[in-house]
């Protein structure tokens, strides 16, 4: 019981700055329902009992639009038709949908933030991966599905991995800040997809928009359940396997350990003989490819058409993750699932209530907030951050008196 105490601690102030989250954003909710304030003065009781149903079926709506609806589960358990049975379990699903990009660029970020480098540039080698899939798919749509699929993962991981290794070498050659390069590189690969998509190579015919040719006319990753308005496919259960594949060489692979160790003080790594310089390229590298991974799945399994919005900001939601999960790999799985969630019950949450999808986005930045300061979470919840030392023995006063026995008790 212990050890899983001891495993589930560095979780307990993750979990309280979500639960944080949580209640500040209950608390908007209270004071932006126009409706109930206006009541305040003549029926108080009221006002306030209206403020605290909204709340309630706020988020009441978003678990069900981000879990499904027991009532729908019932009727699929009871009658399983296939149309009975995707409409129970259509909303996790979405959510799952939703969480496999944020689970393969969240990994990206991390396996970087170990290894000291700060790659913002997932964003952008996310993009690139979808579309070095996408030329592939295109290039081959003669070819076999399962040929398609594999030799286009593979082009999304190799395109992400060379936008990765860019600022990796320039850090660890020249002591260029990752920051400002992969920010930047982020604009180029906009731009190169921009112009990539205006060729007649992989435009869609007919269209003056910088979109590709439909990808599922001819490859689409299978679905997991072969049921109607179902988008959830293998991709999720790659990023699961990712997720514990980095998680493996981080913590159990000696080239994990030199990463980590490059991240936690590059002066001692150096001293101890590893090439630290050679950890920062391949973190690089490494992130770069999971990235491109990522994409090459988006494009392939879910938004079956290569555009400039192919991410809707997941390598920068990304940051947050691994913040949240504390770079660890399976932290962020959860962590991007609750994001996932968010995302999917937030519409719901839209139609029954009227509260806008922005207050998702300040709830999030909230939950950031909090984990990004422990120690107000440790204030706020009243933990003790650290054990207290043991009382040491009062000193005996140094006298006359005392010298004599002790000098005795010592010769004796």
């Amino acid at each position: 019981m212990s050890r899983v105490g001891r495993a589930l601690k560095p979780a307990l102030v993750p979990i309280l700055a979500i639960i944080t989250a949580f209640i500040v954003g209950s608390i908007f909710i209270l004071i932006t329902d126009f409706d109930a304030l206006s009541k305040l003065g003549s029926d108080p009781a009221g006002a306030v009992g209206q403020a605290v149903t909204t709340v309630v079926n706020a988020y009441a709506a978003m678990i069900l639009g981000a879990f499904g609806d027991p009532s729908k589960i019932s009727a699929a358990l009871a009658n399983p038709t296939p149309r009975l049975v995707a409409a129970a379990i259509r909303p996790i699903t979405e959510t799952l949908v939703a969480a496999t990009p944020l689970i393969f660029t969240g990994l990206a970020v991390a396996i970087s933030f170990r290894s000291g480098a700060f790659n913002i540039g997932v964003e952008g080698q996310f993009v690139l991966g979808a579309f070095g899939a996408s030329i592939a798919a295109i290039a081959l749509k003669e070819q076999p599905m399962w040929l398609i699929i594999l030799v286009s993962s593979l082009a999304g991981v190799v395109t992400g991995a060379i936008w990765g290794f860019i600022p990796g070498v320039l850090k660890a050659k020249t002591g260029a800040s990752e920051v400002i390069t992969t920010i930047m590189l982020n604009y180029v690969a906009a731009q190169i997809v921009l112009f990539g998509l205006r060729s007649e190579f992989l435009r869609q015919e007919n269209s003056d928009q910088p979109i590709s040719k439909v990808l599922s006319d001819f490859v689409r990753i299978p679905q997991i359940f072969d049921l109607p308005s179902i988008r959830l496919h293998w991709g999720f259960v790659v990023a699961l396997i990712m997720a514990v594949i980095v998680s493996w060489f981080l913590f159990k692979t000696t080239r994990g350990f030199e990463l980590r160790a490059a991240g936690f003080n590059m002066t001692a790594a150096r001293y101890a003989g590893m090439s630290a310089t050679g950890s920062i390229i391949i973190a690089m590298v490494l992130s770069g490819a999971l990235a491109g991974l990522g994409g090459s799945m988006e494009v392939l399994g879910t938004v079956p058409q290569m555009s400039n919005d192919i991410s809707a900001g997941y390598g920068f939601n990304a940051i947050a993750l691994a913040l949240l999960a504390g770079n660890r790999p399976l932290g962020i799985v959860a962590a991007a699932l609750l994001f996932g969630a968010l995302r999917t019950g937030g519409g719901l949450m839209q139609v029954k209530t009227g509260i806008p999808l922005d207050l998702l986005t300040f709830i999030q930045a909230l939950v950031i907030m909090f984990v990004a300061a422990p120690g107000l979470i440790r204030a706020m919840w009243r933990l003790d951050p650290r054990k207290k030392e043991p009382e040491l023995p009062p000193k005996p006063p140094i006298s006359g008196a005392m010298e004599g026995p002790a000098i005795q008790g010592t010769e004796a």
